[in-house]
């Protein structure tokens, strides 16, 4: 049998909070932008990244970072020497704030088109409810890229992938760097947290890393948080890199070694999936706002005007007994932890 919980309370915002949740904590910093290879760059800050591929024929901007870190890749494009208004694509490597949110404004800026999978544009474009989409921003439908998609500006082909499991769509993508007179080939998989819920995403999640993994030639890990990649770290080794040494991003073993570790933390997670779903008691919190208490007439209710209180109330109660078991709160209050 499930226990599910009735919280009733007053109804509180939840977008405003969850608005505030996302910048209020956040103790990220900018990074000094630096060269990568000859042509790509690092333009995101300690937290997130965002990288700038440059072309003979303009800029393509890989992720968008987020809040007061938008105008970051403004002032970083203009320090390593490049004019903002020339990027022509914003890559979009999944659907959670960090990643797309400054793209709306950066669009507005460059006029660039702005890419992402047909999955993550419901995200951003707030039909498809999720934990860490923006509460403040929500571009305009652009480019739809699908698997096998590719794009190609001034010689540069970026090849790419639908992989999802971090989200439902995704977006990685590989494309060629070079250093000097050597090119090695690149990869960023484009969402790797296992901060979502449930057996099936957990097992696209392992689909798409044996996908990755299956993939030959793969030299360079872009991450798109800096950490998994040790970005920051790989950055400061290339700045004491001595003459014929080869730059430090370029390592297959180590990109080998990540897409291991991360195929056993997500079996953990799937195991422990499998484990919550068959878990005979599950609490179920629900939170209710009870207009009667308040004596609120509803504007519009279900397609009717002019709603009483009352009615109202009716209806909440109505759905709450659609319920196959209801305990009420083990808060010490009246009737505390009885079924209803």
């Amino acid at each position: 049998m499930k226990k599910i919980t009735i919280v009733l309370l007053c109804l509180c915002c939840f977008q405003l909070t969850h608005s505030i949740a996302q910048y209020e904590k956040d103790s990220s910093h900018t990074v000094a932008p630096f060269k990568i290879f000859d042509n790509l760059y690092y333009v995101g800050t300690d937290w997130a990244s965002a990288y700038l591929i440059n072309t003979k024929d303009g800029l393509i901007l890989i992720d968008a970072l987020y809040g007061k870190f938008t105008g970051h890749i403004i002032d970083a494009v203009r320090e390593l020497g490049f004019d903002p208004h020339k990027i022509r694509y914003i890559l979009c490597s999944h659907g959670h704030y960090d990643h797309y949110e400054g793209a709306d404004t950066l669009q507005k800026i460059t006029h660039a088109r702005i890419g992402m999978t047909d999955a993550d544009w419901q995200i951003a474009e707030g039909k498809t409810r999720n934990e860490y989409e923006s509460v403040r921003s929500h571009p305009k439908r652009d480019l739809v890229i699908a698997d096998g998609d590719s794009l190609v500006l001034g010689g540069m082909k970026i090849h790419f992938f639908v992989t999802p499991g971090h989200t439902l769509g995704v977006l990685s993508m590989s494309f060629p760097v070079r250093d000097s007179d050597k090119q090695y080939q690149a990869f960023m998989f484009g969402g790797v947290g296992l901060n979502f819920h449930g057996v099936a995403q957990t097992e696209m999640y392992l689909n798409s890393v044996a996908r990755i993994s299956r993939m030959q030639g793969i030299e360079v890990n872009l991450s798109n948080h800096p950490g998994p990649g040790k970005i920051l770290e790989r950055a400061a080794l290339l700045k004491t890199r001595k003459a014929g040494e080869i730059n430090p991003f370029v390592a297959p073993g180590d990109f080998t070694a990540w897409l291991n570790e991360l195929r056993k933390n997500a079996e953990i997670k799937l195991a422990e999936e499998k484990k919550s779903k068959t878990d005979a008691r599950r609490v179920i919190q629900f939170i209710f706002c009870s207009d009667i208490h308040l004596g609120l007439t509803r504007p519009v209710f279900r397609n009717r005007a002019n709603v009483s209180a009352a009615d109202v109330s009716a209806a909440m109660i109505e759905q709450m007994n659609l319920l196959p078991s209801v305990y009420l709160p083990d808060d010490g209050g009246v009737s505390s932890g009885e079924k209803t």
